[in-house]
């Protein structure tokens, strides 16, 4: 009986069927139990591991010729070290639980035509100086690894951080619960920017309706089809979104001070409304709980007689031990039912950059970016298309 395919590519199924130890992960290929000769001359096994660039059925030429090896460096069956395939040595952290020791390049006149060619290469210059010492040593075992992705929220790899070997950095956002009050233009881009996260759990608070203006300042493209059915914004975005992830928990409400309490317990926090009102009762829940938030929002102004719009938006950071600053800079007051962002007006373009800018800040806090100011107030104005940042310290300075 053939073995079950653990992934439905026909370059990874050959090697499978080839009883090759082959493991899909984390957008990497492994080959597993490579004997290798040791520069003691004693026979071990290792592992082989190439990225995937391509898409699953169609993964096409590898866009390079390296591999990574873990184990000790190979030899040849003197003890020599196979020279032909030297790269560089690590430690190489692919992503978490996988950790590789070196870097192999052996790139053959025309390249490797697909990723069978690739490995297979590989294992053959490396184990037939195994099978030189001991000639039942094989890479051929016949065992079957069950893909170790069960667990992934995504329901196909994250190929773009795997071509980019930023597996490692992409870990750390792994957050268990975050949330993100207000699905409007900007909270529905922030969405769209962590949804492409390995966040365990996405709660998505709005009591709204998706309604035609919301698909004109948001991501992607509703149907005709879809507004007919005048979903809610959180449902419509779980249904979106779905196909891409697990782990979207819709909330169909608002946030008011009579379910505040149910933001216990979330790591983090993106507070994207457009009230005053709503902005105080939650953000002051949050800072009694010491529960690090981001709060966004846009003030814009209409000039009548040159019809142009100037304005700026914003990002405020608050964390456990700063939140001192919120008060100066986010609006707490009555709402303003005569504000010109309450129109509806379409700014996608600045709706998608304070996403941007509350997101890059966040993913600053779990260490994914560099932080060295450990900025918690941005500003991008548009008439003077430029940036301020408010230190921890409170000083201002232009970027």
């Amino acid at each position: 009986m053939c073995p079950k395919p653990i992934v439905h590519d026909p370059v990874i199924m050959r090697l499978q069927a080839e009883k090759y130890e082959i493991e899909v992960r984390n957008g990497h290929l492994l080959a597993h139990s490579i004997p290798y000769v040791t520069a003691q001359k004693e026979v071990k096994r290792g592992i082989l591991i190439t990225d995937l660039n391509g898409n699953i059925g169609a993964l096409g030429r590898p866009t390079d010729h390296q591999v990574w090896f873990v184990g000790e460096y190979p030899c040849k069956h003197t003890g020599v070290p196979i020279e032909a395939i030297r790269h560089t040595s690590g430690p190489f952290k692919l992503f978490d639980g996988l950790e590789a020791q070196h870097r192999f390049s052996n790139k053959p006149v025309e390249g490797f035509s697909d990723y069978y060619s690739k490995m297979k290469s590989y294992i053959t210059i490396i184990s037939s100086e195994a099978a030189a010492l001991d000639p039942g040593a094989t890479a051929c075992t016949g065992n079957i690894i069950m893909p170790a992705e069960e667990n992934s929220v995504f329901r196909y790899w994250d190929s773009a951080s795997s071509r980019a070997n930023i597996l490692a950095v992409s870990e750390k956002l792994a957050m268990e619960k975050v949330a993100i009050i207000g699905l409007g233009g900007t909270g529905s881009y922030v969405f769209d920017l962590v949804a492409k996260t390995p966040i365990r759990e996405i709660h998505l608070f709005d009591g709204d309706v998706f309604e035609q203006h919301n698909a004109f300042r948001s991501p992607g493209a509703a149907s005709i089809a879809t507004l007919e059915k005048t979903p809610t914004k959180v449902d419509y975005y779980t249904h979106v979104y779905d196909s891409m992830r697990t782990g979207i928990v819709p909330h169909n409400g608002f946030v008011t001070e009579e379910n505040v309490g149910d933001l216990v317990g979330f790591g983090f926090v993106f507070l994207c409304v457009d009230s005053g009102s709503a902005r105080k009762i939650i953000s002051g829940y949050l800072r009694s709980q010491g529960i690090p938030f981001i709060d966004v929002g846009m003030d814009l102004m209409l000039i009548p007689e040159e019809t142009r719009i100037f304005g700026t938006c914003r990002a405020t950071f608050c964390s456990a031990t700063k939140s001192d600053h919120f008060d100066k800079h986010a609006p707490q007051g009555p709402d303003d039912d005569d504000g010109l962002y309450k129109t509806n007006i379409q700014v996608a373009d600045l709706n998608a950059l304070n996403a941007t800018l509350a997101v890059i800040k966040w993913k600053q806090c779990c260490g994914f970016y560099a932080d060295h100011y450990d900025v918690h107030h941005t500003t991008f104005s548009i008439d003077s298309h430029s940036l301020t940042r408010d230190e921890v310290k409170g000083v201002t300075s232009n970027l």
